[in-house]
């Protein structure tokens, strides 16, 4: 039994910097929860496989499922990056790594069965557009056999602008991808220098002229704030041309500096990233700048134009999150295939093996390469719908709850609502007998609304990216 939906707040035209500066901490982007870095090796492909058997046999087998896929491959190595990729000049990489995905789908099929309804399809990475027009039709065909796409359904995949032209967009629109999603961060040449990602703002307008002239729909574009060289004119710059591109949508990333955690970040200079009250700054003119241009703020970094169906759904109360952010589309099963990818099949999530080298072994020797995950205990399948609803609706009502799982709200979070008190003094959430509802201001935080039901996050929170 899922949550009632509820209305979420509308965007307020002013949000206090200090109340983002008081706010400024780290924690979970809560794509899942629990998070990724609560999953243990004990959860294997025989986990993973029984989670399958289970999906396939329930009433529910029919829901179509998502598809996630990860290409690793670069052509070059963004500073910045916290991503799963592998950098090479080699093409041939792509082939064989295709031939690999290849044998994780005919394993998936043979628990799961053919011919599963997919109503979502993501190709991330990495970068999708390492593979050439041929590799992609081959990896496109190859899902088509193994799975039913339900027509009409999300096609979706990251592009980097500098590894496609317009010829290339056409090709993808001839595959059926109907989404596309520019990775741009920054337009300013100095912040592009130091992050070592040099693409022109021209070469993205192009794009994007031809990408709308294609058909593409809800075209996102990703930019990131509190990188090196950042400062109030640059970022103020940028966002103009962002108003002037306008995108469907923006994901506004905050930087996350941990070098000890990702290699290639080594290579930014610390002390050229800006300072946390310029951060701060730079979010607060953000969604100003944005809110003022018609954007609508859908929650934890994402805006979109209101007739966007990402907009239209947060209006209805249908919003939903995934690991690739927020979505339309119902709360359902992940497939994920390819190295790293992370996917959720009833109640467990599931990971594959990190590295080329290990996901090549285990599928040489016939296995699933899921390397670790977990099995949701009932308080994890109760605080993810409470942390979910919070993080989509805007709202949690108690006599849902109850009823779902068999408990008493105000005794089972007795100490999550004790938390909750000063942040209903500060202005973030209302709170009354059996409700929490987050305000137009704890809109903007609602990462750290969250956090206060989230049993795991004060032992791992510096782990994480920051709220603000």
């Amino acid at each position: 039994m899922s949550l009632p939906l509820a209305r979420v707040p509308e965007t307020p035209s002013v949000l206090p910097v200090e109340l983002l500066r008081r706010f400024d901490v780290p924690g979970p982007r809560y794509t899942s929860y629990p998070t990724a870095d609560r999953f243990v090796e004990t959860f294997g492909a025989d986990d993973y496989t029984q989670a399958l058997h289970l999906r396939r046999d329930a009433d529910t087998a029919g829901e179509p499922l998502s598809l996630y896929v990860h290409i690793p491959f670069c052509e070059s190595l963004c500073y910045y990056c916290a991503c799963n990729k592998v950098v090479t000049k080699h093409r041939e990489r792509g082939r064989q790594y295709l031939d690999y995905l290849a044998r994780e789908v005919a394993l998936q099929v043979a628990q799961l069965g053919l011919g599963a309804p997919v109503g979502q399809l993501h190709l991330g990475g990495g970068t999708p557009t390492f593979l050439d027009d041929e590799e992609l039709g081959e990896l496109v065909a190859l899902l088509h056999r193994a799975f039913a796409f339900v027509p009409g359904g999300e096609q979706s995949i990251e592009i980097d602008p500098r590894t496609v032209d317009a010829e290339r967009l056409a090709a993808l629109a001839a595959l059926g991808f109907n989404r596309l999603s520019f990775g741009v961060q920054d337009f300013d040449p100095a912040v592009q220098q130091a992050v070592h990602r040099i693409q022109p703002a021209a070469q993205v307008f192009a794009l994007m002229d031809t990408a709308r002239a294609l058909g593409f729909k809800s075209i996102n574009v990703d930019l990131i704030y509190g990188l090196p060289r950042q400062n109030d004119a640059s970022f103020e710059r940028t966002l103009a041309q962002i108003r002037e591109l306008r995108p469907d949508r923006i994901a506004l990333y905050a930087y996350a500096h941990l070098p000890e955690r990702f290699k290639p970040q080594r290579r930014i200079a610390a002390d050229e990233l800006p300072d946390a009250p310029t951060r701060v700054r730079m979010l607060g003119r953000a969604i100003a700048a944005l809110s003022e241009a018609g954007y609508v703020y859908i929650g934890m970094d994402h805006f979109a134009l209101p007739d966007d169906p990402l907009a239209v759904a947060k209006r209805e109360g249908r919003l939903h999150r995934d690991f690739q952010g927020y979505s339309t589309q119902p709360d359902g099963d992940l497939v994920a295939l390819g190295v790293s990818a992370i996917g959720r099949v009833g109640a467990t999530y599931s990971q594959n093996a990190k590295t080329l080298e290990d996901y090549y072994a285990l599928l040489d020797q016939g296995q699933l390469p899921v390397v670790k995950g977990l099995a949701l205990s009932d308080d994890d399948v109760l605080r993810r719908e409470v942390i979910m609803a919070l993080m989509c609706r805007g709202r949690v009502d108690f006599d849902a709850v109850e009823a779902a799982h068999g408990i008493a709200f105000a005794d089972y979070f007795a100490p999550e609502r004790a938390a909750l008190v000063p942040m209903a003094e500060q202005g973030l959430v209302r709170l009354s007998p059996r409700a929490i509802e987050v305000t137009e201001a704890g809109w903007f935080l609602v990462r750290a609304v969250a956090m206060v039901f989230d049993r795991y996050c004060a032992a791992t929170r510096t782990r994480f990216s920051r709220v603000v």
